[in-house]
């Protein structure tokens, strides 16, 4: 992890998860895979703990491996298009402050999720749209793998070691250390393996956050 006086002269970055780290969504993500398995006949809870840890593909193959991968995620997609039009999110707290206080230009959004989504959702929360977000369209290879992260620090003209990832979840904590960022972790009860630093809530990051972004952390 590079320090302050390291980063002299240099730009900070900071690049942010969305679903579980900016914007709570683990009700419509239970609510979405619960529907999803229902078509199939198969357990919403099951399914869920599944897709926890997977990408959708290896889900499929996990759970309903007789079934067309194909059609499987054209029915999640629908269901989670649906989600976004109709369901209720809310914004972790501090998110929206959080990002209206960062420098214009200095961050980015990182997501599995699609760029569509993620814009809706920031519609209905209220909270701001940076100028760039990668998503699962931009990238050949998803988290953990380091790709998108270095994805995004290549179009922001950044280095990656002056970057700093804001992630809820092991395979997104992988991915930013895979690309050589500082990683820090909120929204967990114990740290997650990888990190530098651990938050119990987005809220109790922010100052620090802040405070890396200025250049003083």
């Amino acid at each position: 992890m590079i320090g302050p006086s390291e980063r002299l002269g240099r730009t900070p970055y900071v690049l942010f998860d969305v679903d579980g780290t900016l914007i709570d969504a683990v009700s419509n993500q239970r609510r979405v895979w619960a529907a999803w398995a229902q078509r199939y006949g198969l357990d919403g809870a099951a399914v869920y703990e599944v897709a926890l840890r997977t990408r959708p593909a290896e889900t499929f193959a996990e759970v309903a491996p007789g079934r067309d991968p194909q059609e499987c995620l054209a029915l999640l997609h629908e269901l989670e298009d649906e989600d976004v039009r109709t369901g209720v999110y809310s914004a972790f707290a501090g998110a929206a402050e959080l990002l209206r206080a960062l420098p214009q230009d200095t961050w980015a959004l990182v997501t599995s999720n699609y760029e569509h989504r993620v814009r809706g959702r920031f519609e209905r929360t209220g909270l701001p749209v940076p100028g760039l977000i990668v998503d699962a369209a931009a990238v050949v290879e998803g988290k953990p793998s380091p790709v998108p992260y270095l994805r995004a620090a290549e179009l922001l003209g950044a280095e990656p070691a002056d970057c700093l990832v804001i992630e809820d979840a092991p395979s997104g904590v992988r991915a930013g250390a895979r690309a050589g960022m500082t990683v820090w972790n909120v929204n967990t009860e114990a740290p997650v393996e990888g990190s530098h630093r651990h938050f119990t809530t987005l809220a109790a990051a922010a100052p620090h956050i802040l405070a890396f972004a200025s250049g003083r952390a």
